[in-house]
C-alpha cells in the first residue's frame, strides 16, 4: 500500500475532499476530519472510535496502532501502510468515514 492508494481510497468515498491539517493531507466529510496522511512516513491514520481501533489493532497489530498521547485514548489510529493491504485500508477509512458522515449519508 502506498500513500498514493491510500489517498485515492480516501478520496473514493461520497463527498470526500482533501484538505491539510497541519502540513499534511486530510480527508474531510462535510468539513469534518476523517482520516490524514503522513506520506515521508508511510502511514496514515483513520479518526475511529476506542472500540473499533481495539477491534483493528488486535486484529492487525502490524498494520494499527493507537497514535501516542491524548488523540490515540481518543481512537486516533496509525495505519502502517507498508504492511497494509486495500481491503483491510478500505475498511479503516470506511469505519473512519462513517464516523464523521452524517447519518443521512446511510452505506457508502
Amino acid at each position: 500500500m502506498t500513500p498514493e492508494d491510500y489517498r485515492r481510497i480516501a478520496l473514493e468515498l461520497p463527498e470526500a475532499t482533501e484538505g491539510a491539517h497541519m502540513n499534511h493531507p486530510d480527508f474531510r466529510v462535510r468539513g469534518k476530519i476523517f482520516a490524514t496522511l503522513w506520506p515521508k512516513e508511510g502511514r496514515g491514520v483513520v479518526m475511529l472510535t476506542s472500540e473499533q481501533q481495539k477491534s483493528v489493532t488486535e486484529a492487525e497489530p502490524a498494520v494499527f496502532e493507537p497514535v501516542p498521547g491524548g488523540w490515540g485514548r481518543q481512537g486516533a489510529t496509525s495505519v502502517h501502510l507498508q504492511h497494509a493491504d486495500e481491503t483491510t485500508v478500505r475498511g479503516a477509512l470506511l469505519m473512519a468515514w462513517h464516523n464523521k458522515a452524517p447519518e443521512s449519508f446511510g452505506d457508502a
